[in-house]
Formats: structure tokens, C-alpha cells, sequence
């Protein structure tokens, strides 16, 4: 159970929390966070429970996944529980950021919840981004032109619907409709939905009740892959571009400076 002491110790000190913090707060020793941390004893289904409760983090995620390459606490949340990783670091505590295969990209709408899914996505590095959780969608048809099918967007975690910016373009997951990408209005306080516009005036828009979306991501970045043969198109490939894209952009900015 050494990934279990590993996890406690980590969730603790990304809390900021004294080993007497946390056994306050949980109503237990200190001796016995101790004990745990330090992987002398197993926890007790109580204990989990309780950890699971006060950190919003389900029991079998703290068991089976190292989470110490967390860098900070904002999981992102689906419904009151905490399930996707947060934003992670390689070696050199650089940021990563998972890439969705296009021919998996149908799988995300039951995956998205999935931490074992999200593992074994592919992740890279691209030092230029913001701050915040982001994830590389692969984008399909032409409804938001100049960007056509194969594309990548990626795109920065919204943790908040409120934090939607109308006329911005965002990645949408919904019950019914899978993954898109569109230009979002919000009709939040209207009538409780977004309608969403495609750039391309061939597309019609449409709206979608707030109550089905279970993700949203809000345009960084893409990378276009028209002039591109499909056989071109190799996970590999993309992944390349996005490597060269950040090395780009770095370079760029020691220019600018």
C-alpha cells in the first residue's frame, strides 16, 4: 500500500495541512496519519471514507493512482466528486497535457471520467501555455472554418459555466451529442442553456440545455493539418507538431526579450 501512504502524505501537504491539521479535521490521531503516511499500517475502511469525503476524491482513485505529480489541488470535478488527474508535471516540472486520438475521439464521451483512460492518453509538453488544465481535442468536419477536419484545438479546463465568455469558441461534451467544437453564447441566466454558432455560415446554430454538458474547454490554441496527407495524420505526427509549435514559440519569445 505504499501508493496509498504516498497519496495521503501528498493530498495532505497540496493542503497545506500539519499532520495535526488533518487528523483535526478527520477526527483522528495524529499518530495514526503518521502511522499511514509513513506506511506502518493500513487505513481503515473508516478512515478512507472520511478522506475520500474531505478531499472529494473516490476511494478506489486514492488506492490505485500515484497522484503525487499533482501540482496543485484543482481536480476537476463531475458532479460533487473529484475524477480527472489535475494538471501534471514531468521530471523537469514542466506542465503536460493529454492528447485525444482522433479515431478514439468518439471513446471520450465515456472515458472522460475514466482516470485509467486519461493515463493512457499520450501527454506532451508545451511550455508556452497559460496557466490551467488543458487538453488537445482533435476537431472533425468544417462547421468552424478556417479550421477543417483533423485539426487540433487545444484548450484550457472550464471549471465554472459562469466564467463562459459569449463569442468564444470552446470544446463542448454532452450527454446526448458527444464532443464538439463551436462558438458559445450564454443564455445562462435566460433560460438556462448556451446556443452554440458554427463559423461557418453553412451550419446552422442551435442551442443545448446547461444540464447536458459535462465538460467545457475554452480555445488556446490549434494546429491545422490541412496540407496534410490523411496517412500523414499519425498520432506520432501530431505530436510532432505540437513539440515543434512550442520550440517555435519559445524561440519567439527569447527574440522578443
Amino acid at each position: 500500500m505504499r501508493i496509498l501512504a504516498k497519496n495521503i502524505k501528498h493530498l495532505r501537504a497540496l493542503k497545506k495541512l500539519t499532520q495535526e491539521n488533518l487528523a483535526e479535521e478527520l477526527c483522528v490521531t495524529r499518530s495514526r496519519i503518521s502511522s499511514y503516511e509513513e506506511n506502518r499500517s493500513s487505513p481503515t475502511i473508516e478512515f478512507l471514507i472520511s478522506f475520500s469525503e474531505y478531499f472529494k476524491i473516490p476511494i478506489d482513485i486514492i488506492i490505485k493512482n500515484d497522484l503525487t505529480k499533482a501540482s496543485d489541488v484543482s481536480f476537476i470535478e463531475v458532479g460533487n466528486k473529484r475524477v480527472l488527474f489535475p494538471i501534471t508535471v514531468d521530471n523537469d516540472n514542466e506542465n503536460l497535457i493529454e492528447i485525444v486520438p482522433a479515431k478514439a475521439s468518439a471513446g471520450y464521451l465515456l472515458g472522460y471520467d475514466d482516470p485509467e483512460y486519461i493515463e493512457q492518453l499520450e501527454k506532451i509538453k508545451l511550455p508556452f501555455l497559460p496557466t490551467g488544465k488543458h487538453r488537445a481535442f482533435p476537431i472533425k468536419g468544417d462547421s468552424m472554418l478556417p479550421m477543417k477536419d483533423g485539426s487540433y484545438v487545444v484548450a484550457e479546463f472550464v471549471e465554472d459555466i459562469k466564467n463562459v465568455k459569449s463569442g468564444s469558441s470552446y470544446i463542448i461534451v454532452t450527454k446526448n451529442d458527444g464532443m464538439t467544437y463551436k462558438r458559445i453564447y450564454n443564455q445562462v441566466k435566460k433560460n438556462q442553456s448556451f446556443l452554440l454558432k458554427p463559423d461557418n455560415s453553412s451550419y446552422e446554430e442551435y442551442e443545448i440545455p446547461v444540464a447536458q454538458v459535462l465538460e467545457l474547454w475554452k480555445f488556446t490554441c490549434s494546429i491545422n493539418t490541412q496540407e496534410y496527407e490523411e496517412h500523414e495524420l499519425k498520432l506520432s505526427s501530431i505530436i510532432e507538431m505540437f513539440r515543434n509549435l512550442g520550440v517555435e514559440l519559445e524561440s519567439l519569445k527569447k527574440l522578443i526579450k
